[in-house]
């Protein structure tokens, strides 16, 4: 019999005998934690603070401001959601009810139909519940009297679970509803609600305060369209009134910056039903815009030695089995299209494109590396309820480059590409970046294509760079693509919304399947190694995440409008048309508003089209050759000559140096 060993929060380690709760453990072991911790981990296992830890564990504590805190206290929210709505509408039937990284839900079939005027009341019902102080109950049974407790309770959903687990074992969609160990199903009551569920959960309602319910949604049961239509409830919870009213906050800003709301209000992109749903039509701003970004990226990549290719969109059905797409990613693409007896498939990718223009002829180890890049619209299959603006969407244009290297040449590539990645988010304002190596997972070796000794070379390869550049990273398990591991960058916008957009990726199981050679100095044939690699990832994506990191207000050198120029009254607008023209032979995009407006109503508009510079042009103005600068958000910078202005804002007429 060995003591328990416990960690406390802040580092220090005692021990203790065993045969008392980790709950007790914490009390006995500094009392000044029990306020902010709300489970345990036992042995690497997170388990309720009412949980036994046996002789010669090690406990450690996770407190409710933590990642896997924040997990519990909204899954546990999700519980008290449930019980309130048990108590206001007693038909109600429980699916499932999760957390998830924004807060939790719980789908759910209901009576009648729930609006938004009923979500108040459903909080008020939860608050009821927090105040009374209920405990979180742990019950273990075993499966069969698991499935009479559910059928006696009516909860069909549940008997589903749980009938499901004794056919096929425990599901990945339904992993949070049931715990499994020693054979037993886990049921957690909280006062009159009893819920199937895997758990831990915070140990009473008391930690459960600072929560608000966001909105209501319809859910199909199990994701599939041919099962039930549940009404799925949104919420989330804090540790601290603090900590929601900041996230709320940040939820009013998102709904501010809304790329879709923006999008169409300054004529950016649109989508047409007729065309159909996914495919983007860049409206002439919006593709301004874009060019921009384009033209910025060219000249990074004619800086670094990349050759620009253009490849078809559509390829033979053979190409896409030897690539593997068409066993791994089928899902994902369009139906084929038969030509003369032969079926077509529209790419989901370029790689195999470009690989084909690498065999194109003999290579030599003097070629390498070889990095092709292209601006290739691809098409992908994405069901239409997850279709949302720019960010998903079926018909997307990547910046997309493979590089066709020696072995001894990836450190170097890789390294390149990473300096490349930091230099061009700093161009586009994004300074935070968080680094994600994904690996594949040994487990599931049936998802991925190679031999493991392969993928054992790519993995070491590409953490062996990150550590030689210094930089931190989290390691991911399962999230490699089918042909090899990734380092995928994630960046934070202006209210610290993450992103995943930058990918990098190391492969050596494609050069296999198209056996992708050079001659070596020893005059034989070597097989080489690919990088794939998207920066901004696909054009679509960054532009929407772009609308709404700067909410519509591009940097100037990015603004579709640059400038607008406003004529006083009628008899200004001689000068103020010639006051354009010579803009836009400087360079400038300008406009110039001629309507019969007031001044005033046209400089809000132009604040409302988000235009960083607008020149009022009056009588003064006509006498001096000076207009009157007013810069975006109402500053007013004087008066000037056009020389001086553009002296002015001559270093933001171009991007800034990555």
């Amino acid at each position: 019999m060995g003591n328990v060993e416990v960690i406390l929060p802040d580092g220090r380690r005692t021990t203790w005998l065993p045969g008392r709760s980790a709950g007790e453990l914490l009390r006995d072991a500094d009392g000044r934690w029990t306020s902010s911790v709300i489970a345990a981990r036992v042995d690497g296992r997170l388990v309720d603070l009412s949980s036994v830890p046996p002789a010669g564990a090690t406990v450690e504590f996770v407190k409710a401001d933590s990642p896997e805190g924040l997990k519990i206290l909204r899954h546990s929210a999700a519980h008290l959601m449930a019980a309130a709505v048990q108590e206001l509408f007693g038909e109600a039937r429980f699916a499932i009810g999760p957390a998830i990284e924004e807060g939790f839900y719980y789908d759910i079939q209901l009576p009648r139909t729930l609006t938004p005027e009923d979500l108040p009341a459903i909080e008020a019902k939860m608050q009821e519940l927090a105040e009374q102080d209920l405990p979180f109950i742990r019950l273990e049974v075993p499966l069969e009297e698991a499935i009479g407790i559910a059928k006696e309770m009516d909860q069909t959903y549940k008997v589903e679970i749980l009938e499901t687990i004794r056919a096929e074992g425990e599901s990945q969609d339904l992993a949070e509803e049931a715990d499994a160990t020693k054979g037993l199903m886990s049921f957690y009551q909280m006062g009159k609600f009893l819920d199937l569920c895997r758990g831990p959960h915070v140990p009473s309602t008391l930690h459960l305060r600072a929560f608000k319910l966001t909105h209501v949604a319809g859910a199909y049961w199990r994701g599939d369209q041919r099962r039930p239509m549940l009404q799925r409830i949104y919420g989330t919870a804090f540790p601290t009134e603090e900590a929601l009213a900041e996230h709320l906050f940040r939820l009013e800003e998102a709904k501010r910056r809304d790329h879709r709301r923006l999008g169409k209000e300054l004529d950016l992109f649109t989508v047409s039903e007729e065309i159909g749903p996914g495919l983007i039509l860049w409206l002439p701003k919006g593709a301004l815009v874009r060019q921009r970004i384009e033209d910025f990226m060219r000249e990074e990549l004619k800086r670094l030695g990349y050759d620009v290719v253009y490849t078809p969109h559509v390829a033979r059905s053979h190409l896409w089995e030897q690539s593997g797409h068409m066993s791994w990613y089928q899902e994902n693409m369009f139906s084929g299209i038969e030509v003369e007896g032969q079926e077509y498939l529209v790419k989901p990718m370029n790689c195999p494109f470009h690989i084909m223009i690498y065999k194109s002829q003999t290579r030599s180890y003097r070629d390498l590396p070889m990095r092709l890049a292209e601006f290739g619209t691809v098409y992908r299959y994405e069901r239409s309820g997850v279709l949302h603006g720019l960010l998903r969407v079926r018909g997307l244009t990547q910046d997309d480059a493979h590089l066709f290297c020696r072995p001894d040449q990836i450190q170097q590539e890789v390294a390149a590409l990473i300096d490349l990645t930091f230099r061009v988010m700093r161009a586009f304002g994004f300074r935070e970046l968080e680094i994600m190596l994904s690996v594949r997972d040994p487990g599931d070796m049936g998802k991925f294509a190679g031999r493991p000794e392969v993928w054992d070379q790519a993995e070491a390869g590409l953490a062996e760079t990150l550590e030689t550049l210094g930089l931190s990273y989290q390691r991911v398990r399962g999230e490699a693509n089918f042909y090899g591991p990734k380092i995928d960058f994630h960046l934070f916008d202006a209210i610290g919304r993450k992103w995943q957009l930058t990918t990098i990726q190391l492969d050596y199981t494609l050069p296999e399947r198209f056996d992708l050679t050079y001659m070596a100095e020893d005059g034989r044939f070597h097989r080489l190694v690919m990088i794939h690699r998207a920066i901004l990832g696909s054009l679509e994506r960054f532009f929407g995440i772009l609308i709404e990191h700067y909410a519509g207000a591009f940097p100037t050198w990015l603004a579709p409008v640059q400038v607008m120029v406003i004529p006083v009254a009628l008899r200004h607008h001689a000068f103020a048309q010639e006051l354009h023209r010579r803009l836009r032979e400087a360079g400038v995009r300008a406009e110039w508003d001629e309507r019969s407006e007031k001044v005033g109503y046209k400089v809000r508009d132009a604040e409302v089209r988000k235009v960083p510079y607008v020149l009022v042009v009056g009588d003064r103005e006509l006498q001096s050759c000076s207009v009157s600068v007013r810069a975006r958000g109402g500053q007013d910078r004087g008066s000037m000559s056009l020389e001086e202005f553009l002296g002015a804002i001559r270093e933001e007429l171009s991007p800034p140096a990555a």
